[in-house]
Formats: structure tokens, C-alpha cells, sequence
């Protein structure tokens, strides 16, 4: 089983509109809504892929239920923690026409009390005893220190992958999780300098292997054995929410199956180029990951 974890759990309300008039009104073409998050989204595409899992995180309130509820009717397997704040919801607003553009707004997440915060441990723990691969990915709802996604790697023997941005980014190695997976812009932020400098200087501090996502210039990825450049053969468009949590799935399927490198890299990136051809977040159009896959060149 690979255990997702999502601790500001979200309901991801997409618009599509053929462009915005932001001083006007904008008639919405379509509106889908669905539990998200990044763990979530990498919990679908696993399960779209035929690998068991299991959806864990925090959520609360009249929103928290909607995730819940949507959970359950997509038949992924979750152990959802409540929490006594509501959960947020973030709006995705993707743009279809000529120039095709996805603006998102993400609201903050509940407050989160030292005692969930422990009592959530006790109970990530557990789950994490069970798991082949654990996934630690996205924001951090307010009250959760900055540390603790080092805090949770620490505490099982899988191997952990950590999708992070900001501080806890900066402090994920220090929980020695087997891949920390920024994407240029958030690894930037965290270590100043070129990405395969700031990817070094984050092996340095614990991580095992760094793999950066360069959007259309492929993965870079700095690990044990080497490092490795992911190269696309050419940019799908679409909208790229939800990109990073396909490649995330990936590369989780590439620990559990022990994949060499160069086959894990060219999966992770073909499963997130496939995510930008689909409309929302935690699919992945088939046809294009088809495609693209056997195209992509290893160095």
C-alpha cells in the first residue's frame, strides 16, 4: 500500500472558460468539483494506475465532509483525521482559448491545535507501519511548525517522498526521506544558486535524491547512483494543475517496484505531461502519456 498524506486536505473547485475578463463578468463553461490536495491527486492517479492505496490528512468542518464524501464516492481508500476547523477550498480558473492559462487561488486551511496535531501523529504513524511508500506533499494548514514533514519521515522505516515548498522544503532533509521533489521555482526559494547546486546542497543536508521538475524542460534528478536529465520531446498544452502530483505518482511507483533510475524518471515525467492534457487535477490523459513515454530522452 502507498500511503498519501495531505495535512491542508482541500475541495478543488475548477472553472473553464474559454478567456477572463477580469474587470467583467465571466460566464463558466464548466465547473468540477472534487477532493484535492496534493496527496489526493497523487492518490488517484496511483489508483488510476491499479496500485492500492490509502488517502490520510487533516480535514474539518462542512468542507471537511464534502472531501470525505467525495472520497468515498471516487472509492479511494481513506483514513481521514478530523480536525474542529474547516477545511479550505481552492478555485482553479482555466483559461481554454488560444492561450490557454490556469490562475489558482488558494485559501489558507484551518488552524490546527497542538493536540490534533499530535493525536494526528499517533495515528500517521500507524498507517505508516502498513506502508510500501509514504507520500508527504503540499501546504501546511497554520499551527503545523515548519518542520513537521521531517518530523513524519522520521517516524516509519518506507521510504518517504516529500513534495514541499518554503520552509518546510528547507526542512525536509532533515527527516532523510528517500526523494525531496520541488519544482525549479520552490527549490530557488529554498537554496539560492543553479538547480542542480540547489539540489546538491539539499542531498547535503539528508534528502537520499533530489528530483526537481523544469515544466517543460523535463526532470533533473541528483541521487546516490548520479545524476540524471529527464528531456521532453515536446510541450503539451493544457492545464498544468496537477502536473507535479502525476510525476509525484510516478516516481512513488518507481520506489515501490524498485525501477532503475532512467525508467523511473521517464514514467514520473510522461505521467506529468499526461496530467496537463487533462482537465483537472489527479488525471492524466491516457493517450498522451502513450505517446510521450517511449519519446523521452534520458541522459
Amino acid at each position: 500500500m502507498i500511503l498519501t498524506v495531505t495535512l491542508n486536505m482541500a475541495l478543488d473547485v475548477t472553472y473553464q472558460v474559454p478567456a477572463v475578463e477580469w474587470d467583467g463578468v465571466n460566464r463558466v463553461g464548466e465547473v468540477h468539483r472534487r477532493a484535492g490536495g496534493k496527496g489526493v491527486n497523487v492518490a488517484r492517479v496511483l489508483a488510476s494506475l491499479g496500485r492500492e492505496v490509502l488517502v490520510t490528512g487533516l480535514a474539518g468542518g462542512p468542507t471537511g465532509q464534502a472531501i470525505e464524501h467525495d472520497l468515498r464516492a471516487a472509492e479511494l481508500p481513506s483514513a481521514v483525521f478530523a480536525v474542529a476547523g474547516d477545511s479550505r477550498t481552492t478555485l482553479a480558473v482555466s483559461e481554454t482559448g488560444e492561450r490557454p492559462a490556469t490562475t489558482l487561488f488558494n485559501e489558507p486551511g484551518p488552524e490546527v491545535t497542538g493536540e490534533e496535531l499530535a493525536a494526528f501523529t499517533r495515528h500517521y504513524a500507524a498507517l505508516a507501519a502498513d506502508a510500501e511508500v509514504v507520500v508527504l506533499s503540499g501546504s501546511l494548514p497554520r499551527g503545523v511548525p515548519a518542520d513537521f514533514y521531517a518530523t513524519l519521515s522520521g517516524l516509519t522505516a518506507a521510504p518517504v517522498i516529500v513534495d514541499a515548498d518554503g520552509d518546510p522544503l528547507r526542512h525536509a532533509p532533515e527527516g532523510r526521506p528517500a526523494i525531496v521533489k520541488p519544482n525549479a521555482e520552490e527549490l530557488a526559494r529554498a537554496v539560492p544558486g543553479a538547480p542542480e547546486e540547489g539540489a546538491r546542497a539539499l542531498r547535503e543536508r539528508g534528502a537520499e535524491s533530489v528530483v526537481v521538475s523544469l515544466g517543460a524542460g523535463g526532470l533533473l534528478a541528483v541521487t546516490g547512483e548520479g545524476t540524471f536529465r529527464a528531456r521532453m520531446p515536446y510541450t503539451v498544452r493544457g492545464n498544468p494543475t496537477g502536473a507535479g502530483d502525476s510525476l509525484v505518482a510516478g516516481l512513488a511507483l518507481g520506489l515501490a517496484e524498485a525501477t532503475p533510475w532512467p525508467d523511473r524518471l521517464r514514467r514520473a515525467a510522461a505521467l506529468g505531461a499526461a496530467a496537463v492534457a487533462a482537465p483537472v487535477a489527479g488525471d492524466f490523459d491516457r493517450d498522451v502519456y502513450a505517446a510521450i513515454l517511449p519519446q523521452i530522452v534520458i541522459t
